[in-house]
């Protein structure tokens, strides 16, 4: 099965932009965090206990914070991963003044999710430059359905915010299974961040999608469901 972890305020039923196999799960984080809070670690911990429940040669896919967290589950858990697809992920900061600066940032965020409009919340995260992308509509599902898990959306920030990781690059030569790494031609940032990181992979492989920024398979849906339908085959 492939296990799809969408980003922050993201919904699983954006994965749609991905052709469901048998056993496909797309995943909705918020019940994660519905009624309490739930470090990285904890996530990891609970989430590989119940794919192994179920599942024994799973495949993770995730993006963005689901990149994060499947970074987390395959640290936590390594010897259930088949496989995983990791895109637009962040490995963490170093040093201890940029995780504050984040930390308050998501804060940030974190107060605006609850209290502000959620169009106005909306518009605002959409407007970040990280998202800028190609010129063309994107596939992503619509984000007024999220109202309703605008607190879980809020720990998210708080519980999951990137100033929270630890820096996990020292222990990625604990990761045996193979990992597909990928980043947008457009997102120099996050493609840097992977080019270091993937040779401290035992099985990493790095793809650059061009003309697609953060949000590689809504930007370039075609060349993205090429890469993960070859993956881990390939």
């Amino acid at each position: 099965m492939r296990w799809m972890l969408h980003g922050a305020v993201g919904m699983a039923a954006d994965w749609e932009v991905v052709p469901e196999e048998p056993g496909d799960r797309r995943v909705d984080l918020w019940k994660y965090l519905a009624s309490e809070g739930l470090s990285l670690e904890a996530f990891a911990e609970r989430f590989g206990e119940e794919v192994a429940a179920v599942d024994e040669a799973p495949v993770l896919v995730g993006y963005s914070l689901g990149g994060r967290l499947a970074l987390h589950c395959l640290l936590a858990h390594p010897d259930l991963w088949r496989a995983a697809v990791i895109v637009s992920a962040h490995p963490g900061l170093r040093g201890d003044r940029l995780r504050l600066e984040r930390m308050a940032d998501d804060a940030q965020w974190a107060g605006k999710a609850l209290t502000s409009g959620w169009g106005k919340f909306l518009a605002e995260w959409e407007a970040q430059e990280v998202f800028r992308g190609p010129e063309r509509e994107r596939q992503l599902a619509d984000r007024a359905a999220l109202e309703p898990d605008r607190q879980a959306v809020a720990r998210g920030f708080m519980e999951w915010s990137l100033g929270k990781q630890a820096d996990l690059r020292e222990r990625f030569g604990g990761i045996p299974c193979p990992v597909l790494w990928v980043t947008g031609g457009r997102d120099e940032k996050f493609t840097g961040l992977a080019k270091a990181a993937v040779p401290l992979l035992a099985q990493g492989r790095h793809e650059i999608v061009p003309d697609a920024g953060h949000r590689v398979p809504w930007d370039a849906p075609d060349a993205f469901r090429d890469l993960v339908d070859r993956f881990p085959a390939a």
